[in-house]
């Protein structure tokens, strides 16, 4: 039996709604089956039961066994004092509180035809559970759960940002930094700009902003990619450089070998991108409190539009030149990073910061942004569900991951949309 069928039942009032006693024979009024908890405490809070004569309001805990509220040791858990009712399918042993107060109790029956629909709609083979079935539900529905998504998405990404500006001892502009680096890194080489970010503080860089060839240098030596890098004018130049700044500043660089270079395409080399990196440096300052600020994806495209130095026209990696031909950051890497990066810290500084325009304007900036092109979204396309902005396709992908693919169908409105159908 499984207890998150219950919460189902319990949540849409799948059951005989007349003739619910508890079990010493008091009438029950299911009014407000209140709401649905999914974090530690009682499943369900601000419920309103009419047992007997008398309202009550608190919460309702379930259970497959009535006796499962001491295996959960709940009798020694203050934040259980206030359940009003205990509700489950067999009933063994009377619940109490820590207080020593008797919790009600109503028995339902489990939801068999429920169990039915679901089992097949889990064990479904097809893309998503859903996919044969997800044609009958509304449109508005959709859209609706499209909308949850996407702020799903970004609060998940709140958590992950809260984390990394712990972990830089509360610095926004610290934490910022380092995920813009891994950004830059894609996910091929995610990784290794994350750690040189981490080895290389941003405070360091900012004492030689005013010289990109310092900035070149910290950044490539740090990199490790110095070392096995094939000797010219400028690669030795770089070296006497970085062996200086490295003995001021007592750095240590990352393992050369976990940058990847093969099967990118050359404009993606973590050479590039580093370059890159040095010359946003060089041309921008306060890097977190302007794109903080940013109103429009056409701002960011600008704010990103550098170029690297002279050196990189005609070299791809150190040593070997070239075709001649400026590099610069595509519109779709900037986009890239801003979903990845800039979104979810304006979200979430404005979430802490308590700036309702700034999290109204990752929305916003995200639904400017075309949608991206990836087999997730391409799929939900085949079913009928266009993805017209990066707001769309940031849904779906979350959609598909956190609840396709864990086949969570009870806890997604279309899943619960197709499960009442069947009922």
């Amino acid at each position: 039996m499984d207890e998150s069928l219950l919460h189902f039942q319990w949540r849409y009032q799948h059951y005989t709604l007349n003739g619910l006693s508890t079990t010493k024979g008091d009438t029950v009024e299911v009014i407000d089956p209140g709401l649905y908890n999914t974090d530690s405490g009682p499943d369900f809070s601000n419920a309103k039961v009419r047992i007997g004569d008398t309202l009550w309001v608190g919460n309702v805990e379930m259970h497959i066994k009535s006796s499962d509220w001491f295996t959960h040791n709940h009798q020694t858990d203050n934040a259980y004092n206030n359940v009003i009712l205990h509700v489950v399918v067999e009933h063994d042993r009377t619940a109490v509180t820590s207080k020593g107060t008797e919790v009600q109790t109503l028995v339902i029956p489990y939801p068999n035809k429920l169990v039915h629909s679901h089992e097949n709609l889990i064990k479904s083979t097809e893309w998503i559970p859903c996919a044969s079935k997800i044609g009958v539900v509304d449109s508005l529905l959709i859209n609706s759960t499209i909308d949850r998504m996407q702020v799903e998405r970004l609060e998940n990404k709140s958590k992950r940002v809260a984390e990394l500006v712990s972990q830089c001892n509360g610095s926004w502009e610290e934490a910022f930094y380092r995920d813009l680096c891994r950004s830059f890194g894609l996910k091929s080489n995610a990784l290794p700009f994350q750690l040189l970010a981490q080895s290389l503080p941003q405070k360091v860089l900012a004492k030689h902003k005013n010289s990109a060839f310092q900035l070149e240098a910290l950044l490539f030596g740090q990199s490790g990619l110095l070392d096995k890098a094939k000797n010219d004018s400028y690669v030795i130049s770089l070296k006497q450089e970085y062996t200086y700044l490295k003995n001021k500043f007592s750095l240590t660089p990352i393992e050369p070998s976990l940058w990847k270079f093969m099967r990118l395409r050359p404009a993606s080399f973590p050479t590039i991108r580093i370059a890159l990196l040095a010359m946003l440096a060089h041309k921008s300052s306060g890097l977190f409190s302007q794109l903080m600020e940013v109103k429009n994806i056409d701002n960011v495209i600008k704010f990103f539009a550098v170029e690297a130095s002279d050196y990189w026209t005609n070299h791809y990696v150190f040593g070997e030149e070239s075709i001649s031909k400026k590099k610069r950051l595509g519109e779709e890497t900037i986009r890239l990073i801003t979903i990845n990066t800039i979104i979810p810290f304006m979200y979430s500084y404005g979430r802490s910061r308590a700036k309702a325009d700034l999290e109204a304007n990752a929305l916003t900036i995200l639904q400017q942004m075309p949608p991206e092109n990836n087999t997730i979204v391409r799929n939900f396309g085949a079913l009928g569900i266009k993805a017209l902005s990066a707001f769309d396709s940031q849904a779906l992908v979350h959609l598909k991951t956190f609840y396709c693919e864990t086949r969570k169908c009870i806890y997604c409105p279309i899943g619960v949309s197709i499960l009442r159908k069947q009922l």
